[in-house]
């Protein structure tokens, strides 16, 4: 299969060729491959920054233990979750889900005032945690699609999430950065492009009850 070869062709990126940069028709396809990532109840309660302005992304340098592909890749995607889930947030859900379903938003009431009730269960930390988490599902897709065309990406979460919430003005937006991913291409001066993937056995990995 072209996927698990793509994936064993992967690897978390140490330094990008920063003359290289990724189409903008390849861009679109990362974006979509975020945009339809599995998230809980469908909410897709996050969003994702793309961090062009290379001023801004020195900084974020600065603030993520001086790694050098903050700067040196093609693209930076900061990966943001909401702290808190209001009700609007459940609401505009379910309006879209009436619009897309070509039914009235009264329909879906019920299951909106489900969402809703459970989330309510949930402490303000709980909230956040579980945001988070959803995160790193459209994370893994767009790693997944990186590899399909080709493109070198990085996950990172070495950074100081306080300082990149005030380096982009997160909190006034109710959102709080989770995970980076740096994505473009493989420098030759990367050595780590040459190690050797090390991963458990499918035996050891998997256990059948």
């Amino acid at each position: 299969m072209d996927f698990i070869e793509n994936q064993k062709w992967r690897y978390a990126t140490k330094k990008f060729d920063s003359s290289k940069r990724i189409s903008s028709s390849n861009l679109e396809k990362i974006k979509e491959s975020i945009q339809l990532a599995a998230t809980s109840y469908g909410l897709q309660l996050f969003k994702a920054l793309i961090i062009e302005d290379p001023e801004t992304r020195k900084t974020l340098q600065s603030q993520s233990w001086g790694q050098s592909q903050i700067t040196e890749a093609s693209h930076l995607i900061v990966f943001c979750s909401y702290s808190i889930i209001k009700d609007e947030h459940i609401d505009s859900y379910i309006g879209l889900k009436a619009e897309s379903m070509g039914v009235e938003d009264s329909s879906l009431k019920g299951y909106g005032d489900f969402i809703k009730s459970k989330i309510a269960e949930m402490s303000p930390e709980q909230q956040s945690n579980w945001n988070a988490k959803q995160t790193y599902i459209a994370l893994g897709n767009a790693m997944a699609l990186c590899a399909e065309l080709k493109i070198d990406t990085s996950p990172l979460e070495g950074f100081s999430p306080e300082e990149y919430n005030s380096t982009l003005g997160l909190h006034e937006k109710g959102l709080e950065a989770a995970v980076v991913l740096a994505i473009g291409y493989r420098s030759d001066e990367d050595k780590s492009q040459k190690a050797i993937k090390i991963r458990k056995s499918i035996q050891e990995l998997f256990e059948v009850i």
